[in-house]
């Protein structure tokens, strides 16, 4: 299997070629393919030396698979012209996700809707796909009415400059004399929480939040439920968190919403408050799990749920979620 990855020298990237090695997917030639100036170099992939080329020539060499991680202007770009070379894209920016022609896929729910002609498959946002994760088997059971969704998301969200400023802040505080912080956020994240993912757009919302008020009912395939959502940046260098408050149609039983979601594939309960066991960023980096706990009924309001959700932004969220597409269309003969 030719597979090209774009961005690969990227955060996101850089887990792809990682989780690829992991996963012993079945790369014949990887084709690694970053900015101009990366061209020429190498990026080690098993045990062996790939040079790193250009978008035209990854084009040109033709793979039955595209991994994109290189924003969505790149993404809008060249995903087009990598399909009219007969490769499928699986795309991990915010180009194609509200397409009305693209799919937007979470395997373990709507990969079955993929066919061979589906050249541009859309990767949801990372905060999505950790909600849609819990949200899906609880909606075929108790069918959602209202998802109230606030996010406390890692610094690896915003790439590795962000992380570059959250150290450089930590050392900063260390050692005043330290050199200057090249600030990607328009405040100190250290010691600091920023109620600010992404730019501002409609009615006061961050397009992060946009994008968890509308993705979700696209891969889950249901409008009847309403969303909100408020985005926060925190200073934590692996893992998305996220407060769900969620109400049903129908009144539910708390043991068996947490047998249903440890029942659920890619999910994995975390919820024993009596000896301090629920899920933290800390423990969900480096896995691909999404982690639920702090499970409990919201006595505000009749049939409602409180919930706690944890997952790594880069696997699960991003690479893992990629990958996982990858396999599926390969599994089942669609590339």
């Amino acid at each position: 299997m030719k597979t090209a990855v774009i961005g690969a020298t990227g955060m996101v990237g850089q887990v792809m070629l990682k989780i690829l090695e992991e996963r012993n997917f079945p790369v014949t030639e990887l084709i690694p393919v970053a900015s101009e100036k990366s061209v020429g170099k190498t990026i080690r992939f098993q045990n062996k030396d790939y040079p790193i080329v250009s978008m035209q020539t990854a084009i040109d060499l033709k793979p039955e698979i595209a991994l994109f991680s290189a924003g969505g202007d790149t993404s809008l770009e060249y995903a087009p012209k990598f399909a009219e070379a007969g490769t499928t894209v699986i795309d991990n920016s915010s180009a194609w996700r509200m397409h009305p022609d693209k799919k937007l896929i979470v395997p373990e729910i709507n990969a079955h809707e993929l066919t061979q002609t589906d050249k541009i498959i859309a990767n949801p946002n990372c905060s999505t796909i950790q909600l849609v994760m819990v949200l899906h088997p609880l909606n075929q059971k108790y069918n959602l009415k209202r998802v109230v969704v606030s996010t406390y998301q890692s610094v690896t969200g915003t790439g590795k400059n962000a992380v570059d400023q959250l150290n450089a802040e930590i050392e900063n505080a260390v050692n005043p004399e330290s050199a200057p912080v090249n600030k990607v956020y328009p405040y100190e994240i250290f010691k600091n929480a920023l109620p600010q993912c992404d730019v501002f757009a409609d009615e006061g919302y961050t397009r992060e939040e946009l994008k968890l008020m509308t993705e979700p009912k696209k891969i889950l395939n249901d409008d009847t439920f309403s969303l909100t959502a408020t985005a926060v940046r925190v200073p934590v260098q692996g893992g998305h968190s996220e407060s769900v408050n969620i109400e049903f149609e129908q009144e539910f039983d708390l043991e068996e919403v947490r047998r249903i979601l440890a029942e659920t594939p890619g999910v994995q309960v975390l919820d024993d408050v009596k000896n301090g066991i629920y899920p933290m960023p800390l423990y969900s980096e480096g896995k691909d799990e999404v982690f639920a706990g702090r499970i409990r009924r919201d006595p505000s309001q009749p049939r409602t749920l409180n919930m706690w959700i944890v997952a790594d932004n880069l696997r699960k969220g991003a690479a893992t979620n990629a990958v996982q597409i990858a396999e599926y269309l390969i599994e089942n003969k669609l590339v």
